[in-house]
């Protein structure tokens, strides 16, 4: 497809902070700290008065889309094989001791990082501490546990495919990201996974899981001195020489252009689509728009699709819009699920809603709400150690920056009606949208509807 929107304005090349020299602690807010250790290793950390809980984040600037062939899914199985044992532990000793203070040791894998993240009572942190990064740095990989984990790997992948709609989102990504190394399943393929040696991973794991790839943030009832402490008694050996941390992924995609409609064969009880279009990358200035138009499309029970579609007409249970934003592009979709009998009412509000809010935009009661969503979902999403965790070191990977709650909350206050619409006039009015797939009991394309082709005409 052609279409992109290239960033208006000036982005900052120079990162604020980011040349910080090392071992030189810097407050970036009350109660935020951050500090770059010899080897590239950030440390960030918030205090957080009157809570007991602590949570414990390694971020590992490795995703999907950074495996070479070879190693396709390779950074979600590490998460699971990194726990299956380390230098100092075996599996059952790292879940013991975990069990024990009554905390929670987890991972997710992401298209751009890996996250490795312990909860616990504040008076475990050392504990907490001692396991992420036991489990990060010293893991043994061996090829017994690899060939356990491959056959859960397998089992993860088959359960996604069972479930429509995952597959669905799944078959989208790939669509409208073809070509492209994000259009890669997180979880690899059947083939991928089977096929990968021992030898290729424990590769690509020593290689990709540097310090200077991470960021370790801690939240909770802690000061920032005793944390870097415990960070350089658990990986002294590591903290050495002038590596200074890697700059956070920028530049501009190139996407070809690939199968406008995708249908994914499935005997279903419900048909699943999901439309959309290329959108914005997460360095875009007009990321704030971005999601209050989001929101005001179909990001709650008072959004124009919600109500057309489910409230309106009854047509579907569920409906909804997201945005997807990485490096360099993103893209806007909307879901919804039906009867198969009424997928060609579904996708025809689809398209009349999607060419009013190009042609007209939404009210100013719609994005006053839109805002209020955002403002509300970011504060109430906060009330957790593990949340503002995920917030400061997501936020120091993807940027190199630190943006206040309150910083934020007045970007989203500060978008105008006039730039949504100005936003939804570029996305929909010249392009329409520009993708679509399918998971349900259809034989051929030419089962489908005609108002789900003429959405993506």
């Amino acid at each position: 497809m052609a279409f992109t929107l290239e960033p208006k304005g000036r982005m900052a090349r120079q990162i604020p902070g980011y040349e910080q020299p090392i071992g030189r602690t810097r407050t970036l807010d009350v109660g935020v700290r951050r500090t770059v250790l010899p080897g590239g290793l950030r440390v960030i950390t918030e205090h957080v008065p009157g809570v007991r809980s602590v949570t414990v984040g390694l971020w590992v600037g490795v995703g999907s889309r950074d495996e070479p062939p070879s190693v396709a899914g390779g950074a979600h199985y590490l998460e699971h094989l990194l726990f299956k044992g380390t230098a100092n532990r075996s599996a059952t000793q790292i879940a013991e001791e975990i069990d024990a203070v009554g905390g929670e040791f987890n991972a997710f894998t992401a298209k751009e990082h890996t996250c490795f993240y312990a909860q616990v009572l504040d008076e475990d942190l050392p504990l907490a501490m001692d396991l992420v990064t036991d489990v990060v740095f010293e893991a043994l990989c061996t090829d017994s546990d690899m060939d356990t984990e491959r056959s859960v790997v397998l089992e993860e992948i088959a359960m996604r495919d069972d479930d429509p709609e995952d597959l669905l989102h799944e078959t989208f990504a790939e669509t409208i990201l073809s070509g492209h190394a994000l259009a890669r399943p997180v979880l690899g393929t059947e083939e991928s996974i089977s096929g990968m040696s021992p030898a290729a991973l424990r590769a690509f794991y020593r290689r990709r899981y540097t310090p200077q790839r991470m960021v370790l943030s801690v939240a909770g009832n802690i000061e920032h001195a005793s944390v870097l402490r415990l960070v350089r008694k658990a990986l002294r050996p590591r903290l050495s020489g002038s590596d200074t941390p890697l700059p956070p992924r920028r530049g501009a995609a190139r996407i070809a252009g690939g199968r406008k409609l995708v249908l994914h064969t499935d005997d279903t009880e419900q048909a699943h689509v999901m439309v959309g279009l290329r959108a914005l990358s997460r360095h875009d200035e007009r990321r704030h728009a971005l999601s209050v138009l989001n929101a005001a499309l179909g990001g709650g029970m008072s959004s124009r699709l919600f109500q057309e579609i489910r409230e309106k007409r009854g047509l579907a249970y569920q409906v909804y819009s997201s945005v997807s934003q990485y490096a360099d592009t993103g893209y806007l979709s909307v879901y919804a699920g039906c009867q198969p009998d009424r997928l060609g009412d579904v996708t025809g509000v689809l398209r009349d809603v999607l060419g009013r809010v190009g042609k007209e935009g939404f009210t100013d009661a719609e994005v006053t709400r839109a805002k209020g969503q955002l403002r509300g979902g970011l504060l109430l999403g906060l009330e957790d150690t593990a949340s503002r965790m995920s917030r400061i070191g997501k936020r120091e990977l993807n940027y190199g920056t630190y943006s206040s709650v309150d910083e934020t909350v007045a970007r989203i206050d500060a978008v105008s009606t006039e730039e949504v619409y100005e936003l939804a006039r570029g996305l929909f009015r010249k392009t329409g949208v520009s993708v679509g797939a399918v998971v349900g009991p259809y034989a051929h394309e030419e089962d489908l509807p005609e108002d789900l082709h003429e959405v993506l005409a």
